[in-house]
């Protein structure tokens, strides 16, 4: 087995073997994540308004056109 993937290997088993631990520091960077990600989303609409609304307007029409 390769290095590099000994590696990821150990670390997988690791996070298996935390079980319910793991899941719960899963969510937790997750949201995390997420909350970083909004934070970006509305930098972004503030730096640059055109595009940011360009933005919008398209995710509007994606979400006319949807069929259910």
């Amino acid at each position: 087995m390769p290095a590099d993937l000994a590696g990821t290997a150990a670390s997988r088993e690791a996070r298996s073997a935390r079980g319910a631990e793991s899941d719960a520091e899963r969510r937790r960077r997750r949201a995390v994540f997420l909350r970083e990600l909004n934070e970006a989303k509305a930098l972004r609409e503030r730096v640059q308004p055109r595009r940011a609304r360009a933005a919008r307007m398209r995710q509007a029409m994606r979400m006319r056109t949807f069929r259910w």
